[in-house]
């Protein structure tokens, strides 16, 4: 084979490879335009492909209003423990949880605990509802029981003050007596300091709104099959839906209790603050549901009371009030002088006995350095001194008694 056939055969090769080589260009660019219709064919199902389309629907966004986020709980009204919702056809029951310290449990402890929890899951038989709500903690009510219960100790410890008072004056009552009641005395005053404290510092938390507190619940519901049968009365089947819900309650309540979760039924009153606090999320923590339902509305212009009267009650509670602080601190300065009184009077009657105390007590500190013979030679002389004196003494009161 010369040159010239190896050149061509060459040339020949080329050309072919190159014939190939635009074949597989033209498979790959139509295999990518296919897949390129595919994808769009995709987009327009689940977005709009054209702009009027994606217009129309950027300009019809979907609004939601508090009537559709309060459709939920729409209801008709609260009746013998259970919320009435759709005209008599629904029936709920709300089951109030308290909360456990999981995070706080051993292992074995969280162990039984998450057992509990699957062994009551297992054991529903009906749909339930779980809803937590957070409400500030409000400690106005606290606060006016605690400062009637501190008034009840501050009149108690008044009276006693002006007793142990009368008797120190009197004179008539042994120095035992005088201690045992004094005793009793100090311990009702730091009883009066002790709540006093407690309520200033419970004033103070209960103006910072920061604390707050979660309340679980657990919402049964029931529809009773009696509604549409015109036979049956409303009562009955309100007896019955209760029953029903009562029965469901329990069962719920028993399952929790094996996973140390305790719950309760919630009442009338309880239901009314739930759907209360519900729907008046902002305004609670100002009005709250006992304020609302004692309000009395139409008192405030029939029978209200006369301003001036009104403030002169005031004044007169102001002035008991700060009377009774005045003379509880004046009779605490009296006591602490008269205290101190007496202290003073009985170093004075002892005071010979203090000094021979004192200087035994310096003689047997030093010891060491003096000596033991010479300490109690000491010793005894300062006994022998004190037994002229106390000899002397006696035949001066008796020189006087004559």
């Amino acid at each position: 084979m010369n040159d010239d056939q190896l050149s061509k055969l060459l040339t020949t090769v080329l050309f072919v490879m190159i014939g190939v080589l635009v074949v597989l260009l033209l498979v790959y660019i139509i295999l990518r335009i296919q897949e390129n219709k595919k994808k769009k064919k995709r987009d327009n199902e689940e977005f709009p492909s054209t702009k009027k389309e994606r217009t129309k629907t950027e300009r019809e966004p979907i609004e939601y209003s508090k009537k559709s986020i309060f459709s939920f709980m729409k209801f008709d009204k609260i009746e013998d423990d259970m919320i009435i919702r759709k005209k008599g056809n629904q029936y709920l029951m709300v089951i109030e949880c308290q909360g456990i310290n999981y995070d706080l449990m051993s292992g074995i402890e969280k162990n039984s605990v998450e057992q509990g929890f699957l062994q009551f899951l297992n054991t529903l038989k009906h749909p339930i509802q779980i809803y937590t709500q957070t409400r500030t903690v409000n400690l106005g009510s606290s606060l006016v029981q605690y400062k009637e219960k501190l008034k009840v100790i501050e009149n108690r410890f008044v009276s006693k003050q002006l007793e142990y008072n009368a008797k120190v004056n009197s004179k008539q009552y042994t120095k035992e007596q005088l201690m045992k009641d004094e005793l009793e005395l100090v311990k009702d005053r730091n009883l009066y300091e002790y709540g006093r404290d407690i309520i200033s510092n419970t004033e103070r938390m209960n103006l910072s709104k920061s604390i707050l507190r979660k309340h679980y619940y657990i919402v049964v519901s029931h529809m009773p099959e009696e509604v549409n049968n015109p036979d049956i009365e409303k009562s009955e089947i309100r007896d019955i839906a209760f029953n029903e819900l009562y029965t469901k309650c329990q069962s719920i309540i028993s399952s929790l209790s094996v996973c140390e979760v305790h719950g309760k039924i919630l009442n009338s009153n309880e239901l009314a603050e739930l759907l209360y606090m519900a729907y008046n999320r902002d305004d609670a923590d100002i009005y709250q549901l006992d304020k609302a339902l004692n309000a009395r509305y139409g008192d405030l212009y029939a029978t209200a009371p006369d301003v001036l009267d009104k403030r002169m009650k005031v004044l007169d509670q102001k002035i008991e009030e700060e009377a009774i602080i005045k003379a509880n601190e004046k009779l605490e300065e009296v006591a602490q002088e008269v205290e101190k009184e007496r202290e003073v009077r009985k170093k004075e009657e002892n005071l010979q006995e203090l000094v021979d105390k004192m200087a035994k007590i310096l003689i047997d500190e030093n010891l060491e350095l003096i000596g033991a013979e010479i300490a109690k030679k000491a010793k005894e002389k300062i006994d022998e001194e004190n037994k002229k004196k106390g000899g002397e003494t006696n035949e001066k009161k008796q020189t006087r008694r004559k």
